[in-house]
């Protein structure tokens, strides 16, 4: 350690009155700024003296950006309303805002949150108690061959629908290549256990309506709340097929294909796939259409259902199934399915295709 003192500076006797001569003569003339000068750095100073000191020594998170979803083509004529999304980017590579947020907030819920704003802020369906739900889509499903081995999917092909909104008439269902189906009322009564699926009889009678065999009136009156609205399915699906999570998962699932919701309710129901145990995000996933997007989806007996939606604006694309393990069906990761919504209009009468 070094004791040596510090020597203190030299100093002239006159130093000493240097002090008092300088009290007798006027302060020195500052130069002044111009107005605009003076003006920035005044701001600049006060900007500096606010920041917080948090802001100065934590990086700041970067910006979330909520998308509006946007209708890309309406057309009201007539009564018809048409909302077409087949427009939509086929490739959008746009971000989805999955990461940051609220930290010890999963990232399925932040992105069915952000789902659920978007689906919040669509166009309020207008369609009559006298009218028909027509949805309009592309899909190819997984078939197996008579001689046995894997299964595999055709090219995408045109699936139109029309459901009776308050179920009181015969709805159709009408695919490529095939003939025209009638759906429920006065001719034989057929369910759809899916979007794509193969109608079949539901014995006499109709049913009434419940989350499983949707009408548009009944899905207009579903609980917008999203325990409530989970609560009603759960007991509505309860004692169908081995894993219950699942099948309210594909109950939810089939009400956002094959119905037009209001947007309270596509949002409630958003909310409340997300709290389904097991519900997690694809990063990357292809519709039917081949539009790529992100994805919600769900594991259970082999297979994972992926909703589909555009990176963007967070619209519902459409639908996927892939293999988790390998089966009759093919090697694990083989795409048993596909689906794209190209459009949800309101016809006044079945096989009457809106805007054409």
């Amino acid at each position: 350690m070094n004791t040596t003192p510090r020597r203190r500076p030299f100093r002239r006797p006159e130093d000493a009155e240097l002090p008092g001569l300088a009290e007798l003569l006027p302060p020195p003339s500052v130069p002044g700024l111009e107005p605009g000068r003076e003006r920035l750095l005044r701001e600049a100073l006060l900007r500096e003296a606010a920041r917080p000191e948090a802001a100065i020594a934590r990086p700041r998170r970067p910006l979330l950006r909520l998308a509006v979803p946007i209708a890309v083509c309406t057309l009201v004529a007539g009564g018809l309303v048409v909302v077409n999304l087949a427009d939509s980017p086929r490739h959008d590579r746009g971000t989805a805002v999955t990461d940051g947020g609220s930290p010890g907030v999963p990232e399925t819920a932040r992105l069915l949150d952000h789902i659920a704003l978007a689906a919040a802020r669509a166009p309020q369906p207008a369609v009559r108690a006298d009218q028909f739900v027509y949805v309009e889509s592309q899909v190819a499903y997984a078939a197996g061959s008579a001689a046995g081995g894997s299964a595999t999917v055709p090219p995408a092909h045109l699936r139109q629908v029309w459901l009776s909104a308050d179920g009181s008439r015969p709805g159709l269902l009408r695919e490529a290549g095939g003939p025209d189906t009638p759906l429920g009322a006065d001719a034989p009564v057929y369910l759809l256990d899916g979007p794509g699926a193969t109608p079949r009889p539901a014995g006499p009678g109709a049913k009434a309506p419940s989350a499983g065999n949707p009408t548009h009136t009944y899905v207009a009156s579903l609980p917008t709340d999203p325990d409530a609205l989970l609560r009603l399915i759960r007991e509505q699906t309860r004692g169908r097929g081995q894993d219950p999570d699942q099948q309210v998962f594909t109950t939810i699932g089939d009400l956002l294909a094959e119905t037009w919701a209001p947007p309270k309710v596509s949002a409630a129901l958003y909310r409340a796939a997300a709290k389904i145990p097991g519900v997690t995000v694809i990063r990357t996933a292809v519709d039917a259409a081949g539009r790529e997007g992100i994805a919600v989806a769900r594991t259970a007996h082999g297979q994972q259902t992926q909703w589909i939606f555009n990176r963007t604006t967070y619209a519902f694309l459409g639908e996927r199934t892939v293999l988790t393990e390998p089966g009759p069906a093919g090697p694990a990761g083989t795409v048993a399915g596909s689906s794209a919504i190209l459009a949800r209009a309101a016809a006044d009468r079945a096989g009457e295709v809106p805007g054409r």
